[in-house]
């Protein structure tokens, strides 16, 4: 599996988040600093994430994605798009709750010449701990069966 990379596009607040390789819990401060830029932008106006080129991703990143749906539902009210093609990918974001959070497209979402990579964002270990934990207490609220299914995690997280 391929290294998971984070590349990202704006142009006038329309943003576009593309996932490749195998995205997992070392990019959870990168991810989180972005979408936190992102939603601060005042020109913000809508955000696609792309996961066509993705070949594994871990339920941290999935708690960030679902965090970022739920502050742009709260905040600019509306459902981002998320483009899947996978249907591994896809099974795994519907058992989540994601038909909820996301416009689920089920589709190539159109490319773009003027993404960039994101610079990987350093962190300590208590940093990424406390993200794993907020991300996963999200995927938790979704639905009973993340809070089954997320619930031991949690637990031992909090009590290291």
């Amino acid at each position: 599996m391929q290294e998971g990379r984070i590349q990202a596009a704006s142009h006038h607040g329309a943003y576009v988040i593309r996932m490749l390789g195998d995205v997992r819990l070392t990019l959870c401060t990168t991810i989180d600093a972005y979408f936190r830029k992102m939603l601060n932008d005042p020109e913000f106006k809508s955000v696609w994430v792309d996961l066509c080129e993705v070949e594994g991703i871990d339920s941290t990143t999935l708690g960030l994605l679902a965090k970022l749906a739920i502050r742009t539902q709260e905040r600019y009210h509306f459902q981002p798009a998320i483009f899947s093609c996978d249907p591994s990918i896809n099974r795994l974001l519907k058992s989540m709750g994601f038909q909820r959070l996301f416009d689920l497209r089920e589709e190539v979402c159109a490319d773009s010449e003027q993404e960039k990579e994101l610079p990987q964002v350093a962190s300590d270990e208590a940093d990424v701990k406390n993200r794993v934990i907020e991300a996963h207490r999200v995927l938790m609220g979704l639905s009973d069966a993340n809070r089954a299914r997320f619930k031991d995690l949690i637990n031992v997280l909090e009590h290291s």
